[in-house]
């Protein structure tokens, strides 16, 4: 006996819950105190860990006692078994066979008969094992009732920012409305051009409360308190942009954990999820989502003016088809700012200059839209007509050369299985040895399985071709929302144009005149405008 503290330590897992009282933190303390009272044990003090699987040793009420033992403070450890101590076998006899005799600490486990002061425990290790195996066994059975509940459709997590659960179905999310609100504010800055940096600046400078400090507010614990409460993060809003529940959608194994004894979460392939459509109240619209979904796929970095360009990221040379940079100084007019190829701006042998005055190209496109605007409100008919065959046309163009080449590809499938039985009866009479018919054949076996995935690879455009319709509606309703545009915003050009190309300017009328190539959304109509871009302004010719 010492003056040295006697650790009593406590465990109980969600696991070991359904042992139900005999493994409860309560009687755990009166076993361990009844022992050292009856065995001479002083300056007992207790280590709970209440609610942590015992296949990880980074528990709080385990680090402290470890701490303790590491300053010399604690001369003997007491669990009421050794499952208590932990349920991963290796760490577990590290810490009774290595650790802690290193720190001349005695080990008592109660119910197993273990007590390293009377010497070695032969059967300790079996026990172990037994331990280990039972945290293997439990952590299957939950896995596999985690997972029978995910392709049932119903939520794996709790509810995401701007949901929580409703007080009739604990299974369903309801909209928060306060935090629905910022959501929306948050997807309608990127479409009108701000990136996540940005959007963060914006949040914060508003004194907008941050996901953590909104669900601690409404007494919701997220387990973040050491999160900056009120900044927000531009991880926090790209976390935001990318999740379909806004849409009203579940989406279940997103990620999942390494092992049972390695709780480090691993982020699965997206063909892996399970995604449930309209399981909830949609936050907003999938169209607004794959919007910003395109958006983030052409991800800038930010403009040193404050300012956000509605042509950034949208503007494409015609002849190499690569981006045009938009090109200003604080101290030029603003009619001077221009867009220019990327490709020219590095290196000039690679193409040619490119260069077309944003005011110009401002000019164009709001004119075309406002046209496009007309055309639809007098007669909606037929531009859904003209816009359905423009769209199919185009499908029917790219399938067809598909169909083409998976009927070339089976052909030439169906001539190698013919070439195999050949080449093996060749081989079988004595035609050719046994070496050439191994190169022969698995020269023939590599092209058919490339083939094979050409084939499948194909099929798979095909089927997702045929199954996506027009999407006319889509663009119709974004169209429906103005009457006339007067200004061209970052969220007008992202709702309405897929792309604008700019072609080369031709100088040899003596003006300065150039192609404009406006391509709608949804493939949908190309406008394709010659115009004179010189100093003073553009004329359509």
């Amino acid at each position: 006996m010492t003056d040295k503290i006697t650790a009593l330590y406590c465990r109980l897992s969600q696991d070991d819950m359904i042992d139900g009282e005999s493994n409860s933190i309560t009687n755990q303390k009166l076993i361990l105190k009844k022992y050292a009272d009856d065995n001479g044990f002083k300056n007992i003090v207790f280590y709970v860990d209440d609610g942590i699987s015992g296949t990880t040793f980074e528990r709080d009420g385990f680090q402290a006692m470890m701490s303790d033992i590491e300053s010399g403070k604690v001369g003997t450890v007491i669990t009421k078994d050794l499952s208590r101590l932990g349920r991963d076998y290796l760490k577990t006899g590290e810490y009774v066979e290595i650790i802690f005799p290193d720190h001349d600490v005695r080990y008592i486990a109660i119910n197993d008969n273990v007590d390293t002061f009377k010497g070695d425990n032969e059967f300790m290790a079996f026990k172990n094992i037994f331990n280990d195996w039972y945290a293997r066994d439990c952590s299957k059975k939950i896995r596999a009732v985690f997972k029978a509940k995910g392709q049932s459709g119903k939520h794996l997590c709790p509810p995401v920012y701007d949901y929580k659960k409703s007080d009739t179905d604990k299974n369903l999310w309801v909209i928060d409305d306060t935090a629905a609100e910022v959501v929306r504010k948050i997807f309608r800055l990127c479409i009108e051009g701000y990136g996540p940096v940005q959007i963060a600046r914006i949040l914060t400078e508003q004194g907008v409360p941050t996901p953590t400090a909104y669900a601690l507010s409404q007494g919701r614990n997220n387990g973040r308190y050491n999160a900056k409460l009120h900044r927000w993060g531009a991880n926090t809003i790209c976390h935001i942009l990318e999740r379909l529940e806004y849409c009203g959608h579940t989406v279940n194994f997103r990620t999942h954990m390494k092992s049972y004894k390695v709780h480090k979460i691993v982020y699965n392939p997206q063909d892996e999820w399970q995604i449930f459509k309209n399981t909830q109240e949609p936050i907003i619209t999938q169209q607004e989502f794959d919007l910003v979904q395109e958006l983030r796929k052409n991800k800038r970095r930010p403009q040193k003016m404050q300012t956000v360009n509605p042509f950034a990221g949208m503007v494409y040379c015609a002849d190499c088809g690569e981006k045009m940079y938009l090109s200003r100084r604080k101290n030029e007019r603003p009619e001077q700012e221009h867009m220019r190829c990327s490709t020219y701006a590095k290196e000039q042998d690679k193409c040619t200059v490119h260069y077309i005055r944003t005011c110009v190209l401002n000019e164009i496109v709001l004119g075309e839209l406002n046209k496009l605007l007309e055309t639809i409100k007098e007669n909606e008919e037929e531009f859904i007509n003209s816009a359905m065959n423009h769209s199919i046309e185009k499908k029917s163009s790219e399938l067809t050369k598909a169909r083409k080449t998976i009927k070339q590809a089976e052909k030439r499938i169906a001539e190698l299985d013919k070439l195999f039985t050949r080449l093996y009866e060749d081989n079988v009479l004595g035609k050719i040895s046994d070496e050439r018919f191994t190169v022969m054949s698995a020269g023939y076996e590599n092209e058919q399985k490339m083939l094979k995935e050409t084939v499948s690879e194909l099929r798979t455009i095909i089927a997702h071709a045929e199954k996506q319709a027009s999407d006319v509606t889509a663009f119709l309703k974004a169209v429906h929302k103005y009457e006339h545009i007067t200004k061209l915003t970052p969220e007008i050009m992202h709702e309405l144009i897929e792309k604008i190309v700019v072609h080369e300017a031709d100088k040899t009328s003596g003006k300065r005149v150039q192609q404009i190539d406006i391509y709608y959304r949804f493939d949908v109509a190309v406008s394709s405008v010659t115009a004179e871009t010189g100093k003073y302004g553009k004329k359509t010719a």
